[in-house]
Formats: structure tokens, sequence, C-alpha cells
């Protein structure tokens, strides 16, 4: 980390050098204009350039001692609700063009927030980054550094970092595998062994393997059962190291016949079925709120539903972000990643690399992301409350089944042994340290909570024939 943070501070000191270079030679630097907000106006641009220089060179301070604090230790600064108010504020002047304001309060956020410090500190300074993008373009040279991608290694180790110490995706994966291995259970009668996951977002494939583990302790080398698995995935690369992952594990497994199908997302695709009366579950994790618009999140519930599967398992992150309204947005985003944050302290120590990792290159890129969707051209991720996509899900032909009280008990057991880094007494009513269950809808959703925080919701549907 201190590498790319080091990198990071290099170009800066020579993306500033560079331009007060040019400046003495009296050249005109013809990207300039176009790298600043539309807000700006020529009378304008000569403070206002100053200004951000400043800035950043407050951002390479705020760097630079986040990797002093690192060798000596992790400061806690404990003053989080004043530095909340003033990001609050910051948000309030950005989306007012108050570019005054904004940038002097920016400068104060960053003389007090750490990457390394507490986790209200280090939340804050991702939003920080997030709003002093946000008064840059594409074009501009400083865009990038705040905003720069994290590369498909780095994301995959910070992915595996935070499935293996926090109950964020397990619990996800975990609830969605049970429903599914119910269903399957329903009709084996009928189903001559065969079940057929289609997966709209398989990712890294790391939802399956308890699933393979659990069909094959109901088979027999005599009885062998045959799972096939159609999976979405965003580019081709992914697809084939998921396939190569599961297709390997699979192997430990004898009694089971494994299949992985591949699909990029978007492909045509006419018939999924092969097997007759196989039972078809179709799983919906973190997909739908991806989609651009909701006329496509209506075609593809449309597809679903004329699959007839046997079951239809929805995970959702809980939230209310309207592409719309960015201090809307910003808001529940705050709150949502304030609990995400805050939820690390029960599964990793402040000063951990994995917990560093986690937080810049997963959880930072989503903050950062979340604020700029609109500045980018991109299209803002469907977040939206367990309510309103249960009106979505009935009124497009599908309805609500009862999450098995196996599942609950198999969500709260997660959490007792999640709990490994401060392990505190087991709570009777679902809870572990400062994770939740909690059951929703009459006993049809059940929900992974922080505090008093909603973070996913996992729901089970039928299509109404």
């Amino acid at each position: 980390m201190e590498d790319s943070e080091e990198e990071e501070l290099l170009n800066l000191n020579l993306s500033v050098a560079a331009n007060r270079e040019k400046r003495k030679k009296g050249k005109i630097i013809t990207r300039d204009h176009a790298s600043l907000s539309p807000m700006m106006t020529n009378n304008s641009y000569e403070g206002y350039e100053g200004k951000i220089f400043r800035l950043l060179q407050m951002r390479e301070q705020m760097l630079r001692q986040d990797q002093h604090h690192r060798r000596k230790g992790v400061v806690e600064d404990g003053n989080g609700l004043p530095l909340i108010h003033l990001l609050l504020t910051t948000a309030t002047a950005v989306d007012e063009n108050n570019l005054s304001s904004a940038l002097e309060n920016l400068a104060e956020l960053y003389q007090t927030v750490s990457l390394t410090g507490d986790s209200v500190q280090r939340v804050v300074a991702y939003f920080a980054d997030g709003l002093a993008a946000r008064l840059l373009t594409r074009s501009s040279p400083f865009y990038d550094m705040l905003m720069g991608e994290p590369t498909c290694e780095e994301e995959f180790l910070a992915f595996t970092d935070l499935y293996r110490v926090s109950p964020y995706y397990q619990f996800a994966h975990f609830t969605a595998n049970q429903a599914i291995l119910e269903a399957f259970e329903k009709e084996e009668e009928k189903n001559n062994k065969a079940l057929h996951v289609i997966d709209f977002d398989v990712s890294y494939g790391f939802q399956w393997p308890s699933l393979i583990q659990s069909l094959s302790e109901k088979a027999t080398s005599g009885n062998r059962i045959s799972l096939r698995i159609t999976g979405f995935g965003k580019n081709l690369k992914e697809l084939q190291e998921t396939e190569s992952r599961l297709v390997s594990f699979s192997k430990g497994f004898g009694n089971l016949v494994f299949e992985f199908q591949g699909l990029l997302r978007g492909s045509r695709v006419i018939n999924l079925r092969k097997k007759k009366n196989e039972t078809v579950a179709v799983n919906l994790v973190s997909y739908l709120n991806t989609l651009s618009s909701f006329m496509k999140i209506s075609d593809t519930l449309g597809f679903v539903h004329s699959l007839k599967p046997s079951i239809v398992v929805l995970v959702e992150q809980e939230g209310s972000r309207s592409p719309r309204a960015f201090l809307s947005r910003f808001t529940d985003s705050l709150h949502y990643f304030a609990a995400m944050f805050d939820s690390l302290d029960d599964c990793l120590p402040l000063e951990s690399t994995e917990r560093l990792r986690i937080e810049k290159k997963l959880l930072g890129k989503e903050i950062k992301s979340m604020l700029n969707y609109d500045m980018d051209g991109g299209d803002c991720p469907k977040y939206e409350r367990m309510e309103t996509w249960i009106a979505r899900m009935e009124s497009h032909g599908f309805a609500g089944t009862e999450i098995s009280s196996k599942s609950v008990i198999q969500a709260k057991l997660l959490l007792k042994m999640r709990a490994h880094y401060c392990p505190l007494q087991f709570e009777a009513e679902g809870g572990c340290g400062g994770f939740k269950i909690s059951e929703r809808d009459e006993g049809r959703a059940i929900s992974l909570g922080w505090q008093n925080r909603f973070l996913l919701t996992v729901s089970a549907w039928q299509p109404v024939i």
C-alpha cells in the first residue's frame, strides 16, 4: 500500500510542477479549462486553480502522515460527530455550487481525516476524495489520482479478504444456497436428481463451493446428483478463472456431476433448459441494482419469469440512493458505508494490512464511484429499500416464500463463528457484536444488519403461474 501511495504523491508533485513550469514559460495550457468543473467561469479560473493545487497538497500531507501513523501506530481521534457534520456541510456546498465554501471545508477535512485513523476518519477521508473529484472533470490531470481504479488482482484480493473475515458476503451466499437446496429437496421425486442454477452475476464464484458440498453430502456413489451452473460474467477472463476454480473444487466430490457454462453479460440466450424436469433456481445476488435502467430490470424479471424456475433468490444491498438527487444519494451512502467501516472493527484490527486493502480497494472505490456516477456519465446503481423490491417483484408475477427456520439458525450461527477478532457473548435475539440478523416481511425476508442499519437483505420468490 505504501508503494502505491508514494507513487500517487510523486504523480501529484510532477503534475503541479509541470503546470507551474508551463505558466512560467507563458504557454497556454489548453487542457486546463476543460479539466475544471463546468460550474467554473473564466474570471474565477486563476483563483480556483491555485485553490485546487493547495487542496491537493493538503491531501498529499494527509497521505504522508498516514504513512507515519502506520509506522507509529493508529491514532484514534474520537471526534466523529464534528467530522460528519463538516462532511455533510461540504456536500451541501458542493451540491449548491458554492465552490469557495466547498474548497475551504475540504481543506479543513484533509487536515483532520486519515486513511489509517479510526473508522470515522477513514470513511470521511474517502467521502472527501469523492467530493473533491466532483469539483473536477474526467479530463483533469488530478481526477484519476482521486478516482484511480484498483487492478483486477487488487480488487480480487480485497474481495477475498472481506469474504474471509466478515459475515457480509457469506451471509448472502449461505442463506441463498440454503433456499436453493430446500427447493431442490422438495422436487427430488421428479427432478431426476438434477439442479440447474442460473446465476446472473457469478463473479468469482465464491457462492457455489458450499452448495457443491451440501449436495454431495446428500448424494451417494450409486445415486449421484447433477449440478449445472450457468453463470453470467462481465468478461471472459474472469469467467474462465471462475470455471477453473469451481471445476477444480468439484473434483473432490465423486458423487456429484458438475458442469459450468459461462456466458458474457448481455449474451442472447434462447433456451437455458437442458435436462427434463430439472429443478431450476435463479440467483439474483446483487445483480438487479447494477442494471442501467428500470426498464432493464423489468425486462430481466420478465425473462426470469419465463424460465418458470422453482425458486428465485434475491439479495440486495439496502439503500434508497436516488440517481437524481445528489444529497439524498450522499446521505444514504454515508450512513451505509459508515456502518460498513465500523463493522470491520469486529473483524480486523485497525492496523491490519487486510483491512486497509478492503477499505481502499473495495469500499473506498465504491464510495467514490457512488458520488460521481452522474459526473462520469455512468448509471447510478438502483439501491432501494426492501419494500420497493418486494413491490417490484410482485408486480412482475412473483410471490414471496417464507425463509425457513433452518436458514435463520444458520445465519445466526454464522455470526457467532465470524466474531473471531472481538468475540462477544452470543445474543439470543440474533446478534453477535454489532452484527444482527432480523426476520422481516412476516418471515419472507432475512436481513444482516450492523447496529441499527440493515446492510443486506435476502428474499426468496416463486413465479405465480
